[in-house]
């Protein structure tokens, strides 16, 4: 129908237009494929073909369309568009665009954008559509995109007015402070009171240069070891506007990738509670103390030390060894951990466990433990105390020159004169073996499989020594 109105007698005027004559079915295959959905329309409105373009399949079988009204497949309001567009439409003065939506049966809706020829034959109405659904999808995609943004919005409103409010009426003086720039993010009045300036001059200003002698690079570093020392002492400042001295106490968080230091600030001519004198006491012992200070968990996983252990074991900062096992800087490893825990959890308390400390660079120390074990918590602590003693080694004698000597010792010191120095050899190492054996014994509290371990030996070879010096029961 339509390749036959087509070529009827327009054949000269397409081929006018420099197009060659078309045979009826090739015409037809060209209006399929122009268009993603072509209707041919009768001057009563019936629907006489639907051609849908083999390429674009979506559409499905619409042949069922074919003999019923257009209006039956438009939606009212597209009925009414579709009417007063074709009323002006006439063969030879160009076609119409219209955008119109269908209502298949089938319950689902699409719409499409037409362009509406007049057929000076019989003024049949050819409408050539092209899908519109992709274009209309994305709208809606935008739109949702659009309302998320807009909701997004809202909620950062709302979010920065209750920090604001919070901010503002917080009786705590607080600064935010960029750690990147080290320069004051923002501010609350009271912090703004204490500083002496007002916030629009404090906002953007360096910290470092609010209190007196300090700069920038070495301040932020302080205020960062500081936040990262959990139950540190607060530091105090003079601030250089209002010539007050200040309290600072840091916390460190990262915001948007960015990270931040919240400032708490208070007067350090505050009367403080008498109570608090031995906590500050302690706090100044802890952090200026001259012996290494550890706090563990159950498993022996530091959770803090103060400056003392991190020279003792020449590690750069408590971040590099907060999270490590203790084990890593004792000499025996796991074997003198386990002893340690083992022994604080039974009796509460260990002094002057001796052992060897491991640095980060490879190197020993000898060092004295005293160990505690806080159980009055939910997660319980265990404390230790470590003291350098490589150097009180180094002044001690083996043998002392006056005093009660021990028996195996003074054994040995009778062989001289008495025997060859091979026999004097052998004599010492049996009695040194011994001693050693004794003594991982006595810090095990008599668990083998322990002393073996301490002592690197497997539990055959440390039976047939305990045999060979006497040390097991008969009934063993």
């Amino acid at each position: 129908m339509i390749g036959e109105t087509l070529t009827s007698e327009g054949r000269d005027t397409l081929a006018g237009g420099g197009l060659p004559p078309l045979a009826p079915d090739m015409v037809r295959d060209v209006v399929a494929t122009a268009a993603d959905i072509s209707l041919m329309i009768s001057p009563e409105g019936l629907i006489r073909s639907v051609m849908v373009n083999p390429h674009h399949p979506s559409f499905g079988q619409l042949s069922a369309w074919e003999g019923q009204r257009l209006d039956e497949v438009l939606t009212p309001e597209s009925v009414t568009k579709f009417r007063l567009r074709s009323e002006g439409l006439e063969p030879g003065r160009g076609s119409i665009a219209v955008e119109l939506n269908h209502a298949d049966p089938r319950s689902f809706e699409f719409p499409v954008r037409y362009i509406l020829h007049r057929l000076p034959e019989d003024r049949s109405i050819l409408m050539l559509g092209r899908d519109l659904r992709p274009i209309a999808e994305v709208q809606q995609q935008l739109v949702a995109a659009q309302l998320a943004m807009e909701r997004d919005y809202e909620t950062q409103r709302e979010m920065e007015t209750r920090y604001r409010v919070i901010l503002d009426v917080s009786r705590d003086p607080m600064v935010l402070v960029s750690m990147s720039t080290g320069r004051i993010v923002d501010l609350n009045g009271a912090a703004g009171m204490l500083l002496g300036g007002v916030r629009q001059d404090l906002l953007g200003a360096a910290i470092a240069q609010e209190f007196e002698g300090r700069r920038r690079g070495e301040f932020m570093e302080a205020m960062a070891n500081l936040a990262a020392t959990e139950s540190a002492a607060p530091l105090e400042l003079v601030a250089r506007r209002s010539q007050k001295r200040l309290l600072v106490v840091p916390r460190v968080f990262r915001a948007a990738g960015e990270r931040l230091l919240l400032c708490q600030l208070d007067p350090a001519d505050v009367v403080q509670p008498v109570s608090d004198e031995l906590l500050n006491n302690l706090a100044r012992l802890y952090h200026e103390g001259v012996d290494g200070i550890v706090f563990t968990d159950a498993e022996g996983t530091i959770r803090g030390a103060n400056e003392a252990f991190l020279n003792l074991t020449d590690s750069s900062s408590l971040a590099a060894i907060r999270g490590r096992s203790l084990a890593d800087f004792l000499a025996r490893g796991t074997v003198d951990l386990r002893v340690l825990i083992d022994s604080v959890r039974r009796t509460g308390q260990l002094r002057l466990y001796a052992t060897r400390l491991t640095t980060d660079f490879a190197g020993q120390i000898a060092a004295e433990l005293s160990a505690t074990w806080l159980d009055d918590r939910e997660h319980p602590l265990l404390v230790l105390v470590v003291r350098d003693t490589s150097r009180a080694d180094t002044l001690r004698r083996p043998i002392p020159a006056t005093g009660v000597v021990d028996e195996p010792v003074r054994n040995v010191m009778e062989l001289v004169g008495n025997s060859t120095l091979k026999d004097i050899v052998a004599e010492t190492t049996d009695v040194v073996e011994k001693m050693c054996i004794e003594t991982a014994l006595e810090l095990t509290r008599n668990n083998r499989v322990a002393a073996a371990e301490m002592l690197s030996l497997s539990r055959q070879s440390l039976y047939v020594k305990l045999r060979k010096f006497g040390l097991l029961n008969k009934d063993e």
